[in-house]
């Protein structure tokens, strides 16, 4: 029996989001919202840098080894970049005061490999990697593959 994949656990996509949340910490940005909803739709991460008044809308994919669409990417059908255009728009009328602010809308792409025993070592180039992460029976190793700058607008 093989694997099922890590969009099985429900909470690795949450977890991948943690992952790049972290990541940014360390690069010098603050988390303002994290899954904010409306009903248009959901942004990931909602980020603004310490440093200046830049404002990112991080879109986090979390994907296993053999994902079908190049680790997320492919996901970010135009349709889906119109849908987080006019959910940030909703955002920053709801948060009036970030109306100044340049903003941009970034992509984090993560890999989640699960293992048995021991972590796998992952040849891949990485930009930030978790600890071990253990939900329910599984274990898994989450890598922040790929951080893209103003990946659409």
């Amino acid at each position: 029996m093989t694997n099922p994949p890590s969009s099985y656990y429900p909470d690795i996509g949450v977890l991948g989001e943690d992952l790049v949340a972290q990541w940014l910490q360390s690069q010098s940005w603050q988390i303002l919202h994290r899954r904010w909803r409306c009903r248009w739709g959901e942004l990931d991460i909602v980020a603004q840098q310490t440093t200046t008044p830049l404002l990112a809308f991080v879109e986090v994919k979390t994907r296993s080894s053999g994902n079908w669409d190049e680790g997320g990417l492919l996901s970010l059908t135009p349709r889906k970049q119109a849908k987080l255009w006019r959910t940030a728009n909703f955002y920053l009328t709801k948060y009036s005061y970030l109306n100044d602010c340049p903003c941009r809308f970034d992509v984090a792409l993560v890999y989640s490999q699960r293992f048995a025993t021991h972590p796998p070592q992952i040849k891949k180039p990485t930009i930030f990697e978790s600890q071990v992460i253990q939900v329910g029976n599984a274990k898994f190793q989450l890598l922040l593959q790929e951080y893209i700058p103003a990946a659409f607008g």
